[in-house]
């Protein structure tokens, strides 16, 4: 993270405090999301994308260009972190990625790995992506390819953080790999031999969010049931351990031990800090429409009107306003409940390079 990046981050957390405080709107996103299909090639068992009858249209990569340096103009320096649906399935997104590049634009890529190979990967690393996040159920290939309903997919992916390292010191392009693990019953009592596989395996980190209630089978077979949560809150602690060890585990403590809080289906503690989700997101679906919210109304497309112009618009404000009154009290969004001194200290950690580009929310479904 540069430090204009840096300082844009400290700018916005001034902005909305002076936003809360019923002073002018100085905020511009800090946190952007670009879902740029819903197509995917898993049928995984926590999603429902795959199963959809119909898909939202999906622009051009002609018009993603448009839009991130809309974003760009508006935002300065900024990374856009691009999931999906299974992003690299859309044809000319490497090319979008080579462009972001250009463009002082970083982007950050969620994907399940399984169209790595040894042409993708040589075309992936020269385009310079700033990050790559490859999801990864579990290190047993058994447990992974049953939830993925992909036999194989593990050694793909096994296979392809290889391709991606040899690629990487051959064109001499650096950025971090990392491995995303949705925690669920069926993985939970590994996840410390999972990050030591991760750092064996040649990954940057690793980043862990919970399940949330999507699929059916979420609801009956995936959820970690009340009788399970004592184990799960051993492995908590021993990922806390681990960390502080220094094994590369990227969530806080905090949001490590709020995953059982998760499970257990308790709302965020929100009495003193409002939600700043829409001080500071945007969330763009594939077909352009701009949200601040995935759980709100859209304020605007990305394709036909100007990232600043959405931004300011009353629609904005509107919605904007609604965000920050909304009682849902999500659990899981690293927006919530942090005060301004914690957030200093993210960007300074940020800064430093202890803390990387990987977001825990939006449910990216690589």
């Amino acid at each position: 993270m540069h430090s204009q990046t840096f300082w844009s981050f400290i700018r916005n957390l001034v902005a909305q405090e002076l936003y809360l405080h019923n002073g002018p709107d100085l905020t511009r996103p800090v946190s952007i999301h670009a879902m740029i299909n819903e197509r995917c090639n898993c049928r995984c068992r926590h999603c429902e994308l795959w199963r959809m009858d119909e898909y939202t249209e999906e622009a051009s990569i002609e018009k993603w260009k448009q839009g991130v340096l809309s974003i760009r103009e508006f935002t300065g320096p900024c990374t856009v972190h691009f999931s999906g649906g299974e992003p690299l399935l859309k044809q000319g997104f490497i090319d979008l990625v080579r462009f972001c590049h250009e463009h002082d634009i970083g982007a950050a890529i969620t994907t399940n790995g399984r169209l790595i190979n040894e042409i993708s990967a040589s075309e992936l690393i020269a385009a310079k992506p700033s990050c790559l996040n490859i999801s990864v159920t579990s290190h047993l290939a058994a447990v992974h390819d049953r939830i993925r309903n992909v036999n194989g997919l593990f050694k793909i992916i096994r296979q392809g953080l290889g391709l991606i390292r040899s690629e990487q010191a051959r064109q001499g392009v650096e950025f971090p790999v990392f491995i995303k693990t949705t925690v669920m019953s069926d993985n939970f009592r590994t996840l410390p031999e999972l990050v030591s596989w991760a750092v064996e395996a040649g990954a940057d980190g690793v980043s862990f969010q919970p399940l949330g209630r999507w699929s059916k089978e979420t609801y009956r077979e995936l959820w970690i049931g009340q009788t399970e949560l004592p184990e799960l809150e051993e492995m908590l602690t021993r990922l806390i351990s681990m960390k502080h060890d220094g094994m590369p585990i990227l969530n806080s403590d905090e949001s490590l031990r709020l995953i059982s809080a998760g499970f257990r289906e308790e709302s965020a503690f929100r009495s003193r800090f409002p939600c700043r989700i829409g001080l500071q997101q945007l969330y763009i679906l594939p077909d352009g429409e701009v949200k601040l919210c995935p759980q709100l109304p859209g304020i605007g497309n990305i394709f036909t009107r100007s990232a600043r112009e959405i931004w300011k618009s009353p629609r904005a404000r509107v919605i904007r306003d609604a965000s920050i009154r909304c009682k849902r009290h999500c659990l899981f969004t690293c927006r919530s409940d942090k005060t301004v001194g914690s957030r200093i200290g993210q960007a300074m950690a940020m800064l430093s390079g202890q803390q990387t580009g990987v977001p825990h929310s939006m449910n990216s479904h690589g």
